[in-house]
Protein backbone atom coordinates (compact mmCIF):
# COMPACT_ATOMS: atom_id res chain seq x y z
CA UNK A 1 0.00 0.00 0.00
CA UNK A 2 1.32 3.44 -0.84
CA UNK A 3 0.39 6.82 0.55
CA UNK A 4 -2.31 7.62 3.06
CA UNK A 5 -4.18 10.70 2.03
CA UNK A 6 -6.85 12.49 4.03
CA UNK A 7 -9.71 13.87 2.02
CA UNK A 8 -10.37 17.59 2.40
CA UNK A 9 -13.87 18.26 3.77
CA UNK A 10 -16.35 20.46 1.92
CA UNK A 11 -16.73 24.05 3.19
CA UNK A 12 -19.80 23.18 5.28
CA UNK A 13 -17.80 20.58 7.17
CA UNK A 14 -14.73 22.66 8.04
CA UNK A 15 -13.84 22.77 11.72
CA UNK A 16 -15.38 19.44 12.59
CA UNK A 17 -13.39 17.00 14.67
CA UNK A 18 -11.11 14.43 13.05
CA UNK A 19 -11.82 11.18 14.89
CA UNK A 20 -14.99 9.23 15.51
CA UNK A 21 -14.86 9.56 19.30
CA UNK A 22 -14.56 13.37 18.94
CA UNK A 23 -17.36 13.75 16.41
CA UNK A 24 -20.29 15.99 17.28
CA UNK A 25 -23.26 14.22 18.82
CA UNK A 26 -25.39 14.53 15.68
CA UNK A 27 -22.70 12.63 13.73
CA UNK A 28 -23.07 9.72 16.13
CA UNK A 29 -26.66 9.28 14.94
CA UNK A 30 -25.33 8.05 11.60
CA UNK A 31 -25.25 4.23 11.78
CA UNK A 32 -25.45 1.17 9.55
CA UNK A 33 -24.03 0.29 6.13
CA UNK A 34 -26.11 0.87 2.99
CA UNK A 35 -25.65 -0.59 -0.48
CA UNK A 36 -27.42 0.96 -3.46
CA UNK A 37 -29.02 -1.85 -5.50
CA UNK A 38 -28.59 -0.74 -9.09
CA UNK A 39 -31.69 -1.56 -11.09
CA UNK A 40 -31.72 -0.28 -14.64
CA UNK A 41 -34.18 -1.35 -17.33
CA UNK A 42 -35.43 -4.19 -15.17
CA UNK A 43 -32.07 -5.82 -14.35
CA UNK A 44 -30.05 -5.80 -11.13
CA UNK A 45 -26.40 -5.11 -11.89
CA UNK A 46 -24.18 -7.87 -10.42
CA UNK A 47 -21.93 -5.26 -8.78
CA UNK A 48 -24.78 -4.73 -6.30
CA UNK A 49 -24.36 -8.30 -5.04
CA UNK A 50 -20.60 -7.89 -4.82
CA UNK A 51 -21.12 -4.77 -2.70
CA UNK A 52 -23.63 -6.55 -0.47
CA UNK A 53 -20.96 -9.12 0.29
CA UNK A 54 -18.44 -6.41 1.12
CA UNK A 55 -21.07 -4.42 3.01
CA UNK A 56 -21.89 -7.48 5.10
CA UNK A 57 -18.25 -7.73 6.17
CA UNK A 58 -18.05 -4.03 7.08
CA UNK A 59 -21.37 -4.09 8.93
CA UNK A 60 -20.26 -7.08 10.99
CA UNK A 61 -17.00 -5.32 11.88
CA UNK A 62 -18.94 -2.26 13.02
CA UNK A 63 -21.68 -4.25 14.76
CA UNK A 64 -24.43 -2.57 12.72
CA UNK A 65 -27.03 -3.60 10.15
CA UNK A 66 -26.60 -3.98 6.41
CA UNK A 67 -29.33 -2.36 4.33
CA UNK A 68 -30.09 -2.44 0.61
CA UNK A 69 -31.56 0.60 -1.12
CA UNK A 70 -33.92 -0.09 -4.03
CA UNK A 71 -35.32 2.69 -6.23
CA UNK A 72 -37.65 1.70 -9.05
CA UNK A 73 -41.17 1.63 -10.50
CA UNK A 74 -44.05 -0.38 -9.02
CA UNK A 75 -43.18 -3.53 -10.96
CA UNK A 76 -42.05 -7.13 -10.61
CA UNK A 77 -38.47 -6.12 -11.39
CA UNK A 78 -38.37 -3.82 -8.37
CA UNK A 79 -39.81 -6.47 -6.07
CA UNK A 80 -37.29 -8.95 -7.46
CA UNK A 81 -34.47 -6.53 -6.58
CA UNK A 82 -35.76 -6.34 -3.00
CA UNK A 83 -35.86 -10.15 -2.75
CA UNK A 84 -32.34 -10.40 -4.18
CA UNK A 85 -31.00 -7.95 -1.58
CA UNK A 86 -32.25 -10.26 1.17
CA UNK A 87 -30.91 -13.32 -0.66
CA UNK A 88 -27.47 -11.70 -0.46
CA UNK A 89 -27.76 -11.15 3.30
CA UNK A 90 -29.20 -7.66 3.73
CA UNK A 91 -30.90 -7.16 7.10
CA UNK A 92 -33.44 -4.69 5.72
CA UNK A 93 -34.28 -2.82 2.54
CA UNK A 94 -35.24 0.80 2.01
CA UNK A 95 -37.65 1.01 -0.92
CA UNK A 96 -38.89 3.92 -3.00
CA UNK A 97 -41.40 2.75 -5.62
CA UNK A 98 -42.65 5.38 -8.06
CA UNK A 99 -43.35 5.47 -11.82
CA UNK A 100 -40.89 8.40 -11.98
CA UNK A 101 -38.12 5.89 -11.23
CA UNK A 102 -38.86 3.58 -14.18
CA UNK A 103 -35.73 4.74 -16.02
CA UNK A 104 -32.65 6.31 -14.50
CA UNK A 105 -32.80 10.08 -14.42
CA UNK A 106 -30.39 11.95 -12.20
CA UNK A 107 -32.88 14.41 -10.72
CA UNK A 108 -35.36 11.81 -9.50
CA UNK A 109 -32.79 9.28 -8.25
CA UNK A 110 -30.72 11.96 -6.51
CA UNK A 111 -33.75 13.28 -4.64
CA UNK A 112 -34.91 9.78 -3.67
CA UNK A 113 -31.51 8.74 -2.32
CA UNK A 114 -30.69 12.02 -0.57
CA UNK A 115 -34.13 12.06 1.07
CA UNK A 116 -33.52 8.53 2.36
CA UNK A 117 -30.09 9.46 3.72
CA UNK A 118 -31.40 12.55 5.46
CA UNK A 119 -34.27 10.59 6.98
CA UNK A 120 -32.44 7.44 8.14
CA UNK A 121 -28.76 8.52 8.36
CA UNK A 122 -26.46 5.71 7.21
CA UNK A 123 -22.84 5.77 8.33
CA UNK A 124 -21.54 4.25 5.08
CA UNK A 125 -23.12 4.34 1.61
CA UNK A 126 -21.68 2.17 -1.19
CA UNK A 127 -22.51 2.28 -4.91
CA UNK A 128 -21.14 0.49 -7.95
CA UNK A 129 -18.70 2.44 -10.12
CA UNK A 130 -20.86 1.89 -13.20
CA UNK A 131 -22.03 4.61 -15.57
CA UNK A 132 -25.20 4.99 -13.51
CA UNK A 133 -23.50 4.64 -10.13
CA UNK A 134 -20.79 7.18 -10.86
CA UNK A 135 -23.32 9.75 -12.02
CA UNK A 136 -25.61 9.20 -9.03
CA UNK A 137 -22.86 9.02 -6.40
CA UNK A 138 -21.30 12.32 -7.42
CA UNK A 139 -24.66 14.07 -7.44
CA UNK A 140 -25.71 12.67 -4.06
CA UNK A 141 -22.37 13.46 -2.40
CA UNK A 142 -22.50 17.03 -3.69
CA UNK A 143 -26.08 17.48 -2.48
CA UNK A 144 -25.26 16.06 0.96
CA UNK A 145 -21.97 18.01 1.24
CA UNK A 146 -20.07 14.84 2.07
CA UNK A 147 -16.95 13.12 0.75
CA UNK A 148 -16.86 10.49 -1.99
CA UNK A 149 -14.01 8.12 -2.84
CA UNK A 150 -14.41 6.84 -6.40
CA UNK A 151 -13.31 3.61 -8.10
CA UNK A 152 -12.18 1.90 -4.91
CA UNK A 153 -10.26 -1.37 -4.99
CA UNK A 154 -10.43 -2.03 -1.25
CA UNK A 155 -12.64 -1.13 1.72
CA UNK A 156 -12.06 -1.55 5.44
CA UNK A 157 -12.86 0.12 8.75
CA UNK A 158 -10.29 1.40 11.23
CA UNK A 159 -10.36 0.81 14.96
CA UNK A 160 -12.28 4.08 15.43
CA UNK A 161 -14.90 2.98 12.89
CA UNK A 162 -13.80 5.25 10.04
CA UNK A 163 -14.19 3.88 6.51
CA UNK A 164 -10.79 3.33 4.87
CA UNK A 165 -11.37 3.48 1.13
CA UNK A 166 -8.41 2.48 -1.04
CA UNK A 167 -8.04 3.41 -4.70
CA UNK A 168 -5.24 3.58 -7.30
CA UNK A 169 -3.57 6.94 -7.83
CA UNK A 170 -0.75 8.39 -9.94
CA UNK A 171 -1.76 6.28 -12.92
CA UNK A 172 -2.08 3.14 -10.83
CA UNK A 173 1.51 3.24 -9.51
CA UNK A 174 0.37 3.82 -5.92
CA UNK A 175 -2.60 2.88 -3.75
CA UNK A 176 -4.07 5.70 -1.72
CA UNK A 177 -6.27 5.15 1.35
CA UNK A 178 -8.75 7.97 1.83
CA UNK A 179 -10.81 8.85 4.91
CA UNK A 180 -13.90 11.06 5.07
CA UNK A 181 -13.31 12.31 8.60
CA UNK A 182 -15.47 15.39 8.88
CA UNK A 183 -18.80 14.57 7.33
CA UNK A 184 -21.35 11.78 7.00
CA UNK A 185 -22.28 9.54 5.34
CA UNK A 186 -18.96 8.14 4.16
CA UNK A 187 -19.47 7.35 0.48
CA UNK A 188 -17.52 5.17 -1.95
CA UNK A 189 -17.98 3.63 -5.38
CA UNK A 190 -16.42 0.28 -6.26
CA UNK A 191 -15.74 -1.04 -9.75
CA UNK A 192 -17.50 -4.21 -10.87
CA UNK A 193 -15.53 -7.43 -10.28
CA UNK A 194 -13.06 -5.85 -7.86
CA UNK A 195 -14.83 -7.57 -4.96
CA UNK A 196 -15.67 -11.27 -4.87
CA UNK A 197 -19.20 -12.39 -5.60
CA UNK A 198 -20.69 -13.67 -2.31
CA UNK A 199 -22.69 -16.85 -1.93
CA UNK A 200 -26.46 -16.53 -1.99
CA UNK A 201 -27.83 -17.14 1.48
CA UNK A 202 -31.46 -17.55 0.34
CA UNK A 203 -32.39 -15.52 3.39
CA UNK A 204 -36.14 -15.09 3.82
CA UNK A 205 -37.57 -11.68 3.03
CA UNK A 206 -36.92 -9.25 5.88
CA UNK A 207 -38.09 -5.82 6.90
CA UNK A 208 -38.87 -3.37 4.09
CA UNK A 209 -39.06 0.34 4.89
CA UNK A 210 -41.02 2.23 2.26
CA UNK A 211 -40.36 5.90 1.65
CA UNK A 212 -42.25 8.36 -0.50
CA UNK A 213 -40.76 10.47 -3.28
CA UNK A 214 -42.03 14.02 -3.06
CA UNK A 215 -41.50 14.86 -6.71
CA UNK A 216 -43.69 15.33 -9.78
CA UNK A 217 -42.90 14.46 -13.39
CA UNK A 218 -43.06 18.13 -14.41
CA UNK A 219 -40.22 18.89 -12.00
CA UNK A 220 -37.84 16.63 -13.94
CA UNK A 221 -36.11 18.23 -16.91
CA UNK A 222 -34.80 14.98 -18.40
CA UNK A 223 -37.21 12.89 -20.47
CA UNK A 224 -36.49 9.36 -21.70
CA UNK A 225 -37.76 8.89 -25.24
CA UNK A 226 -36.12 5.56 -26.05
CA UNK A 227 -32.92 3.56 -26.05
CA UNK A 228 -30.44 3.11 -28.88
CA UNK A 229 -27.70 0.53 -29.19
CA UNK A 230 -24.28 2.04 -28.48
CA UNK A 231 -22.89 0.14 -31.46
CA UNK A 232 -19.99 -1.26 -29.47
CA UNK A 233 -18.52 -4.67 -30.10
CA UNK A 234 -21.24 -7.19 -29.68
CA UNK A 235 -22.17 -6.15 -26.13
CA UNK A 236 -18.98 -7.37 -24.49
CA UNK A 237 -19.46 -8.70 -20.98
CA UNK A 238 -15.83 -9.30 -20.12
CA UNK A 239 -16.24 -8.56 -16.43
CA UNK A 240 -18.27 -11.74 -15.90
CA UNK A 241 -16.63 -14.11 -18.39
CA UNK A 242 -15.03 -17.27 -16.96
CA UNK A 243 -12.40 -17.39 -19.70
CA UNK A 244 -10.81 -14.32 -21.31
CA UNK A 245 -8.20 -14.08 -24.06
CA UNK A 246 -6.62 -10.65 -24.56
CA UNK A 247 -4.01 -9.16 -26.84
CA UNK A 248 -1.58 -6.27 -26.80
CA UNK A 249 0.86 -4.53 -29.08
CA UNK A 250 2.83 -7.77 -29.39
CA UNK A 251 0.22 -8.94 -31.90
CA UNK A 252 1.76 -6.53 -34.38
CA UNK A 253 -1.25 -5.80 -36.58
CA UNK A 254 -5.01 -5.37 -36.33
CA UNK A 255 -5.58 -8.38 -38.57
CA UNK A 256 -4.00 -10.62 -35.93
CA UNK A 257 -6.86 -9.90 -33.53
CA UNK A 258 -8.68 -12.69 -35.31
CA UNK A 259 -6.24 -15.07 -33.61
CA UNK A 260 -7.65 -13.97 -30.23
CA UNK A 261 -11.21 -14.41 -31.39
CA UNK A 262 -10.51 -17.87 -32.76
CA UNK A 263 -8.98 -19.06 -29.49
CA UNK A 264 -11.72 -17.47 -27.38
CA UNK A 265 -14.45 -19.07 -29.49
CA UNK A 266 -12.74 -22.47 -29.33
CA UNK A 267 -12.56 -22.54 -25.52
CA UNK A 268 -15.89 -20.82 -24.88
CA UNK A 269 -14.44 -17.54 -23.68
CA UNK A 270 -14.54 -13.84 -24.47
CA UNK A 271 -11.80 -11.62 -25.87
CA UNK A 272 -10.34 -8.24 -25.00
CA UNK A 273 -7.24 -6.09 -25.25
CA UNK A 274 -4.90 -3.72 -23.48
CA UNK A 275 -5.27 0.05 -23.69
CA UNK A 276 -2.85 0.71 -26.61
CA UNK A 277 -5.01 -1.34 -28.97
CA UNK A 278 -8.04 0.81 -28.18
CA UNK A 279 -5.96 3.93 -28.69
CA UNK A 280 -4.91 2.62 -32.11
CA UNK A 281 -8.55 1.98 -32.99
CA UNK A 282 -8.01 -1.77 -33.37
CA UNK A 283 -10.69 -2.70 -30.85
CA UNK A 284 -13.69 -0.99 -29.24
CA UNK A 285 -13.33 0.59 -25.79
CA UNK A 286 -15.75 -1.89 -24.19
CA UNK A 287 -13.10 -4.58 -24.82
CA UNK A 288 -10.35 -2.77 -22.91
CA UNK A 289 -9.04 -4.48 -19.77
CA UNK A 290 -7.23 -2.59 -17.03
CA UNK A 291 -7.49 0.36 -14.69
CA UNK A 292 -9.27 2.57 -17.23
CA UNK A 293 -11.15 -0.35 -18.77
CA UNK A 294 -12.81 -3.47 -17.37
CA UNK A 295 -11.79 -5.28 -14.20
CA UNK A 296 -12.09 -9.02 -14.72
CA UNK A 297 -12.00 -12.10 -12.45
CA UNK A 298 -12.06 -15.07 -14.86
CA UNK A 299 -11.05 -18.61 -14.02
CA UNK A 300 -8.55 -18.43 -16.92
CA UNK A 301 -6.92 -15.33 -18.42
CA UNK A 302 -4.62 -15.66 -21.44
CA UNK A 303 -2.61 -12.52 -22.22
CA UNK A 304 -0.96 -12.54 -25.65
CA UNK A 305 1.61 -9.87 -26.47
CA UNK A 306 0.74 -7.74 -23.41
CA UNK A 307 3.69 -6.29 -21.50
CA UNK A 308 1.80 -6.10 -18.19
CA UNK A 309 2.03 -2.47 -17.10
CA UNK A 310 0.66 -1.74 -13.63
CA UNK A 311 -2.50 -0.24 -15.14
CA UNK A 312 -3.26 -3.57 -16.82
CA UNK A 313 -2.33 -5.59 -13.75
CA UNK A 314 -4.95 -3.75 -11.67
CA UNK A 315 -7.65 -5.07 -13.99
CA UNK A 316 -6.60 -8.74 -14.08
CA UNK A 317 -4.97 -9.70 -10.79
CA UNK A 318 -8.23 -11.20 -9.53
CA UNK A 319 -8.03 -13.97 -12.17
CA UNK A 320 -7.63 -17.52 -10.85
CA UNK A 321 -5.04 -18.48 -13.49
CA UNK A 322 -3.03 -16.07 -15.65
CA UNK A 323 -1.16 -17.38 -18.69
CA UNK A 324 1.18 -14.86 -20.32
CA UNK A 325 2.67 -15.13 -23.82
CA UNK A 326 5.39 -12.60 -24.68
CA UNK A 327 8.65 -12.50 -26.64
CA UNK A 328 10.35 -10.45 -23.91
CA UNK A 329 11.43 -12.68 -20.98
CA UNK A 330 11.70 -9.57 -18.80
CA UNK A 331 8.16 -8.34 -19.48
CA UNK A 332 6.45 -7.18 -16.25
CA UNK A 333 3.53 -9.52 -16.87
CA UNK A 334 5.73 -12.51 -16.00
CA UNK A 335 6.07 -11.10 -12.47
CA UNK A 336 2.41 -11.87 -11.70
CA UNK A 337 1.44 -14.52 -14.25
CA UNK A 338 0.96 -18.10 -13.03
CA UNK A 339 2.34 -19.51 -16.29
CA UNK A 340 4.77 -17.63 -18.53
CA UNK A 341 5.52 -18.60 -22.13
CA UNK A 342 8.34 -16.82 -23.95
CA UNK A 343 7.16 -16.96 -27.55
CA UNK A 344 5.78 -14.90 -30.42
CA UNK A 345 2.02 -14.70 -29.76
CA UNK A 346 1.28 -14.49 -33.51
CA UNK A 347 2.83 -17.91 -34.02
CA UNK A 348 1.84 -19.44 -30.71
CA UNK A 349 -1.90 -18.61 -30.68
CA UNK A 350 -2.81 -20.65 -33.79
CA UNK A 351 -0.88 -23.64 -32.41
CA UNK A 352 -2.61 -23.33 -29.04
CA UNK A 353 -6.00 -23.05 -30.74
CA UNK A 354 -5.32 -26.18 -32.76
CA UNK A 355 -4.42 -28.11 -29.61
CA UNK A 356 -7.68 -27.06 -27.96
CA UNK A 357 -9.67 -27.99 -31.08
CA UNK A 358 -8.22 -31.51 -31.00
CA UNK A 359 -8.67 -31.95 -27.26
CA UNK A 360 -12.25 -30.67 -27.30
CA UNK A 361 -13.31 -32.56 -30.42
CA UNK A 362 -16.38 -34.84 -30.05
CA UNK A 363 -15.34 -38.37 -29.20
CA UNK A 364 -12.07 -37.32 -27.58
CA UNK A 365 -12.21 -38.83 -24.11
CA UNK A 366 -9.20 -36.95 -22.77
CA UNK A 367 -9.89 -34.09 -20.39
CA UNK A 368 -8.23 -30.72 -20.09
CA UNK A 369 -6.46 -30.45 -16.77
Amino acid sequence: MGTRKRQAPPPAALGRAGTKKDLPDHFKSYRHVWVFIELERGQVHPVSFELLGEGRRLADQLGVQLAGVVLGPPADSTRHAVAEAFAYDADLVYLVEKPLLTDYRNEAFTKALTDLVNAYKPEILLLGATTLGRDLAGSVATTLLTGLTADCTGLDVDADGSLAATRPTFGGSLLCTIYTLNCRPQMATVRPRVMCMPQRSNKPTGRVIRHDLGMLEEEIVTKVVGFLSDGQSENANLAYADVVVAGGLGLGAADNLQLLKNLAQTIGGDYGCSRPLVQKGWMAADRQIGQTGKTIRPKLYIAAGISGAVQHRVGVEGADLIVAINTDPNAPIFDFANIGIVADAVSFLPALTEVFIRRLAPGNSSELR
